[in-house]
């Protein structure tokens, strides 16, 4: 995972372009949740892929176009889904509250 800036990821040497990326941050009372783990699921709510937030809460994902789950799964906390759509070209941020 990138390097945490001010306001979010830096995107820097990603050809967003090229890419369809879904990023964002999880959050509790406003405060950043490290060490969650954010999961991408498909449409049909397959794994596909698996993250911890780093130590600001911010994740990454390089995903194909199309519906996708987030589900984030932390400590004192139910599982929380959020729906993203992905699309080449694009950078779908997400705010997760927990």
């Amino acid at each position: 995972m990138c390097g945490a800036t001010a306001g979010g990821l830096s995107l820097d040497g990603v050809n967003v372009a090229k890419e369809a990326v879904i990023q964002g941050q999880v959050v509790r009372d406003g405060e950043p949740v490290a060490n969650a783990y954010v999961r991408l699921l498909d449409k049909t709510g397959e794994f596909t892929a698996e993250v911890p937030t780093s130590a600001s809460g911010h994740f990454r994902f390089f995903a194909g176009e199309g519906p996708w789950t987030l589900r984030t799964l932390a400590p004192k906390a139910d599982p929380t889904d959020r729906q993203v759509q992905a699309q080449i070209g694009s950078v779908a941020e997400v705010t997760i509250t927990l």
